[in-house]
């Protein structure tokens, strides 16, 4: 028996995005912004953008729960859109989604 052979793609179900062909406007808005999008909430407008467990190459310190994000860990990237991307913190995706409910944290003296 023969492995089974996927059926050739017609032209017209790959759009623009054929190779050689101009590129589709709304695919190239994602390549250029890397997959961003805005986000408004209770704190506030965001920028946020999701980075991949194989993309995550670096150790970093989540605002939410005070906890590492270890290497090789799935998580959000979170900025304010209108700043100079100084404020760019790196959350951990559950901590990120669950930011409106957390009480403020009291200093502690």
């Amino acid at each position: 028996m023969s492995p089974r052979r996927n059926s050739p793609r017609r032209k017209a179900a790959r759009g623009n995005n054929a190779p050689g062909g101009p590129p589709d406007e709304d695919a190239l808005m994602l390549r250029v912004t890397g997959g961003q999008r805005r986000e408004t909430g209770s704190d506030g407008e965001w920028v946020t953008r999701r980075i991949s467990g194989a993309a995550a190459t670096k150790v970093y310190r989540c605002p939410g729960c005070a906890q590492e994000i270890p290497t090789g860990m799935p998580h959000v990237v979170a900025w304010r859109p209108y700043g100079d991307g100084g404020d760019r913190r790196h959350w951990h995706s559950s901590c990120w989604e669950r930011r409106s409910q957390r009480s403020p944290r009291s200093p502690r003296h």
